[in-house]
């Protein structure tokens, strides 16, 4: 079987900026071993389904995961400018429902599900080892949110200033820590600290197999109402 495959930079107005997302049409449904062999962030396969209508799902390197907002963008891009050019909005039915790109004069449109949080009181000597994990100090708040609308668990932690979250650096164990309390990954995010930025963010999810994400479309779902 041969498969036409694209590698897209989300997020980017030129090549090797942005996120990369590979995205690979099907006729039938086979998955995972190819996204473990692309070894980017996610992989995305559609199938058709109807006139400007196709089923998406997201592959990482280590499992299916429920939101990608940047390799939705990708995949509508593909389709606009390489599969049905004569498209300006495509309908794609996800595990987080439905999701509708559209052309716009500056770009693709695209809107997301909000993901509501709430505060979390984690276990003792929990946030010590989350900061450990990441080479910081404690998180001064910590949140869960259904990140994806789907029941996918992001954990939201808080810091200070955008020094602390620039400096983070994630160790091996982070995975461990927080599959103690069943988060599939970890925002972390600040303040901005003046304009232009409201706030500054990363986005781990090694649980995934995604060490740290470029940018993240989903997680600002859960960053956005936070």
């Amino acid at each position: 079987m041969t498969l036409r495959m694209w590698q897209v930079d989300a997020f980017a107005g030129k090549p090797l900026e942005g996120n990369p997302a590979a995205i690979v049409p099907l006729e039938r449904w086979l998955m995972q071993a190819i996204a473990a062999e692309n070894n980017v962030a996610e992989t995305a396969f559609f199938v058709k389904t109807g006139a400007g209508a196709y089923d998406l799902r997201w592959f990482a390197p280590e499992r299916e995961v429920d939101l990608c907002g940047h390799a939705t963008l990708a995949s509508a891009w593909i389709l606009f400018n390489k599969i049905e050019p004569a498209l300006n909005q495509v309908r794609f039915m996800t595990r987080s429902g439905e999701l509708v790109v559209t052309r716009g004069s500056d770009g693709n449109v695209m809107s997301l599900p909000s993901a509501p949080s709430e505060t979390f009181a984690p276990p003792p000597g929990f946030s010590e080892a989350l900061g450990k994990s990441l080479n910081a100090p404690s998180p001064s708040e910590l949140h869960i949110s259904a990140k994806g609308g789907a029941g996918a668990k992001a954990l939201i932690a808080v810091w200070n200033t955008p020094d602390q979250i620039k400096a983070l650096k994630p160790e091996a164990d982070l995975k461990d820590v927080a599959m103690r309390i069943g988060a599939g990954s970890v925002l972390a995010t600040a303040a901005g600290g003046g304009a232009p930025y409201d706030m500054v963010s990363r986005f781990f999810a090694p649980y995934y197999g995604v060490p740290e994400d470029p940018v993240t479309g989903s997680a600002h779902c859960a960053l956005t109402p936070f």
